[in-house]
């Protein structure tokens, strides 16, 4: 009996396991718009793609539908949610609160420390007259990602930090679509100049701005 109830576990274990894998590589695909906006989702297709069964796609379906990537269509199943400019202004508005506080907490006391390791994660951006290449692209976005998360860490306020990672997930897909369209990127110098300087107020303004010349170029793309 033992022995029965330790394999039907083990079982229910790996079916879990391959929902999280699915759930992670759906979720991942989205983000870099593999899947794009108001595509219809077929779970066969899409099984034979993550090499499972429709079962792990159907349950990975619902998580994401929960967390606003996918809508559920009766009778149809599911699309990938399209971008609305409301879901932008809103996406934006709600970064620049928490965005905002995190520079002013990190420009409070920010080390020489803290100032190279930030300037380090956008390096990328010193090699502007370089050929925009698929493989640049990445590095811009993953670097622009991972500034923003790690300001908002050093702020050394968890919920915060939390918010900004969920939504910089939803800010890198709309980065890769707008920079398929739009090419160039928005530099992160004036921040970093206004953390050095120990420059609460003016280090809010600064990621503000740069927060808000994102919003509009997203706008311009969106808004045709």
């Amino acid at each position: 009996m033992t022995a029965i109830t330790s394999t039907r576990t083990k079982s229910k274990a790996e079916l879990l396991g391959e929902v999280e894998r699915v759930y992670r590589l759906l979720k991942s695909w989205l983000i870099d718009a593999r899947l794009a906006p108001g595509e219809i989702l077929s779970e066969v297709d899409l099984a034979a793609q993550c090499r499972t069964s429709r079962t792990p796609v159907r349950e990975s379906f619902s998580r994401l539908a929960q967390d606003g990537w996918l809508k559920r269509i009766p009778r149809k199943g599911y699309l990938v949610a399209p971008i609305s400019i409301r879901e932008i202004v809103e996406l934006y508005e709600y970064r620049k609160i928490l965005e905002g506080f995190a520079a002013e907490r990190v420009a409070q006391s920010a080390s020489l420390q803290v100032i190279a390791e930030l300037e380090g994660i956008v390096s990328v951006e010193r090699h502007q007259e370089a050929p925009l290449t698929d493989g640049l692209i990445a590095q811009i976005l993953n670097a622009n990602g991972a500034f923003h998360l790690r300001l908002a860490e050093l702020s050394m306020n968890a919920r915060v930090a939390s918010q900004v990672s969920l939504v910089l997930c939803y800010v890198k897909r709309l980065d890769t679509i707008c920079t398929q369209s739009v090419p160039g990127w928005l530099g992160h110098e004036e921040i970093i100049d206004a953390l050095r300087a120990h420059q609460p107020e003016v280090a809010r303004q600064a990621i503000a701005k740069h927060i808000d010349l994102s919003r509009d170029k997203m706008l311009r793309l969106f808004g045709v």
